[in-house]
């Protein structure tokens, strides 16, 4: 199916419909990582869905089938992916499913975009699954930091620009629309990620979202390290938050782990059981 985002653009998008019967509680809408498509959080939505909650995935304009036949020099950035895209399928799923509010899933950027939807009101819950900060400062290591550095100032930039898109050959996922890419290694180049440099005035756009967020992170995620966490969440200032830091002697799960079947019986429980008590049946 198809996603109108807020300037008309068309997203592909799939809806995981609650058994015949049940009293659906307000959608929840998966807001995927940088260059993953859609189908990566299918098992995990058939899931949730199968406890009640109506479930939407979407790709973002460029990715998977929001892609256009042509991906060199595509128009897009990761702004229009929170104000257009992000915003417009919150928009569609509060209508169509639900009471006007949903709850969402941040996975990675789908986390640091919320803070950019021009409506945050709407939102009722948040789970966030690795969403950090991308400054590449926050990083432990000097090695670490290093390669980032390199990769942020010289390689992304300079092959987005050059070919017009980042393939994802690289180690990004999916190939990424150039403006996409470029904006993404201007933030990480800048101290403050989204916010720093002369961004300063959308610090206060976070300060909207008030809804509860619980952050899931984990110690053995390379891309997201705990103060990178910490950095994301701090701009969330009026939103209650709940931190699950997870050691490597807890659970082994990385940047991507979480939406593998093999936590469902752990993380996913904790996360729908987050999402059930922050939302009511809709009829």
């Amino acid at each position: 199916m198809q996603i109108e985002a807020k300037d008309g653009y068309s997203l592909a998008a799939s809806v995981f419909d609650p058994p015949a019967g049940a009293r659906s509680e307000r959608p929840v809408v998966i807001a995927s990582a940088t260059g993953v498509r859609q189908r990566y959080y299918a098992a995990f939505a058939a899931w949730l869905a199968a406890r009640g909650t109506r479930v939407i995935t979407f790709d973002y304009r460029g990715i998977g089938g929001s892609r256009p036949r042509r991906l060199t020099h595509f128009d897009a950035s990761l702004v229009d992916w929170a104000e257009l895209d992000l915003a417009g399928v919150l928009e569609w799923a509060a209508r169509e499913h639900g009471d006007g509010q949903t709850s969402v899933i941040g996975h990675s950027v789908g986390g640091q975009l919320l803070g950019l939807v021009p409506s945050p009101a709407s939102i009722r819950s948040v789970v966030m699954v690795g969403s950090q900060s991308g400054d590449y400062r926050l990083w432990p290591g000097i090695t670490e930091r290093a390669l980032y550095g390199a990769l942020w100032y010289a390689v992304v930039p300079g092959v987005a620009s050059t070919l017009g898109y980042l393939p994802g050959s690289l180690g990004i996922g999916e190939d990424l629309p150039g403006g996409v890419a470029r904006e993404w290694a201007e933030w990480c180049r800048t101290p403050g990620y989204m916010v720093g440099g002369d961004n300063h005035a959308r610090r206060a756009l976070y300060k909207r979202l008030e809804a509860p967020i619980l952050a899931f992170g984990f110690d053995d995620d390379g891309y997201a390290p705990p103060a990178a966490v910490s950095a994301l969440l701090s701009l969330y200032e009026n939103a209650p938050i709940e931190r699950r830091q997870l050691s490597r002697q807890e659970a082994k799960v990385g940047h991507f782990g979480f939406f593998r079947e093999r936590f469902r019986s752990s993380l996913w429980l904790e996360a729908a059981a987050f999402l059930e008590r922050h939302a009511r049946p809709v009829d």
